[in-house]
């Protein structure tokens, strides 16, 4: 081209580039929610196969709540109203359950019994992962069933709708005292809560806290000698502080028993053996808040690169809290995502570091006979290599919600 024909063409050019620069900001944006659901149509139909589909419309549809009620408050009226409407406290019928196992073990009969009619349950419902035919799998579902008889409810009330009741919960209200009378919150979250096992006299950390529902759950079982809540967001501690006001006694408050901080969760590594149990509650991609809200969502184009190491952050405040776990104290991760490289392959990761890079051996729980605890209430997925995973179900429609039981042995 010559210089005469490219000074004829010039305003033509920049013409063009021009136009392509207005197309391009003027363009509709792709919402992050479709960003988000592109992204989990790739992954998730990979992962879950035939069962993406009805996740993909649980995580699409309206969530399902609990109300956890408050201890601390006058709640005779709201319980004798919410039974009135037909909610059940999920971990009384969990509870009732139990005990009826332990009565079935008692009598010396055989999970054969059971299915048989001694029990109306069935083996398949109480580990739907493990064939019953063969005597290692006959032993394995009994030690499933020991270990659902054995399980140490702690004092906590939540009701729920039964599976396929999509009534909703009234806003909880003050009661004389001024304290509310419950906190309504996907009950799948309780389930890492119940996990950790907290015994009376245990110092306990949260280590992701906010905003604030398993914190509050720790403190209405009353078995804590001292919890720590840690956020690294002032304005979700923020968040933190006024949800615990609105439901905790002043007293038990106070600086011997709560403390609430605001610090990166990987520097608790520095607290090194000092927490019986320890909540690693991370930060992932909130897979149904991706979907449905595009307020603060991770697949923002300018929050992509915070997206991309998630899996690394997690890992990292996982280790954190493992170092900051006593020996022989115990960690549960979990996560609100399907995701395996935030779930499975953290934990994983986290088991190996430890060992070769710190000389320190930590075993995973197993934590399987949750599915026969809970399984009136939730959908769980029986292929996690570790951990338990709630899968969201229009019928019950809960979760996602990961979680993996970890013990540090030295």
């Amino acid at each position: 081209m010559s210089f005469h024909s490219f000074c004829i063409n010039e305003p033509l050019c920049r013409q063009e580039y021009y136009s392509s620069l207005f197309m391009a900001t003027t363009l509709p944006r792709i919402p992050c929610t479709k960003l988000a659901l592109r992204n989990f149509d790739m992954n998730y139909s990979l992962q879950f196969g035939d069962r993406w589909p009805s996740i993909r419309i649980g995580l699409l549809s309206e969530q399902k709540y609990c109300a956890l009620i408050n201890n601390f408050a006058q709640t005779e009226k709201v319980i004798q109203e919410l039974e009135l409407l037909n909610a059940k406290d999920f971990i009384y019928e969990s509870r009732q359950r139990s005990l009826a196992l332990e009565l079935v073990i008692a009598a010396g009969s055989s999970p054969k019994d059971e299915r048989s009619g001694c029990l109306d349950v069935q083996d398949e419902e109480l580990r739907p992962d493990v064939p019953i035919d063969g005597d290692g799998a006959r032993a394995e579902h009994t030690q499933t069933v020991l270990l659902q008889s054995s399980f140490n409810y702690p004092r906590i009330k939540c009701y729920t709708f039964s599976k396929g009741d999509i009534s909703r919960f009234s806003p909880a209200r003050l009661d004389s005292m001024g304290r509310l009378s419950h906190y309504l919150m996907d009950a799948a979250s309780l389930l890492p809560v119940l996990a950790l096992d907290v015994q009376p006299g245990d110092e306990v950390l949260d280590l992701c806290a906010a905003p604030g529902g398993k914190t509050l759950a720790l403190l209405q079982m009353e078995r804590c000698r001292h919890l720590t809540a840690n956020d690294l967001s002032t304005s979700r501690t923020g968040r933190l502080h006024r949800v615990i006001q609105s439901y905790v006694p002043r007293e038990l408050c106070a600086p011997g028993s709560l403390r609430i901080t605001c610090c990166d969760g990987r520097d608790w590594a520095e607290e090194e053996s000092t927490y019986d149990k320890v909540l690693v509650d991370v930060p992932c991609t909130t897979d149904r808040h991706s979907l449905l809200e595009e307020e603060n969502n991770i697949f923002h184009k300018m929050r992509t690169k915070e997206r991309q190491s998630l899996p690394m952050l997690q890992l990292e405040l996982l280790i954190a809290g493992l170092l900051a776990a006593k020996p022989t104290g115990d960690v549960v991760y979990s996560t609100c995502s399907l995701s395996q490289l935030q779930n499975e392959y953290v934990v994983e990761r986290a088991v190996e570091v430890l060992a070769v890079e710190y000389g320190v051996n930590v075993r995973i729980e197993d934590l399987s006979f949750f599915r026969g605890l809970f399984q009136d209430t939730f959908y769980f997925f029986d292929g996690c290599r570790v951990g338990e995973l709630v899968l969201p179900h229009l019928t019950a429609n809960f979760g996602p919600m990961y979680f993996c039981k970890l013990r540090r042995i030295t």
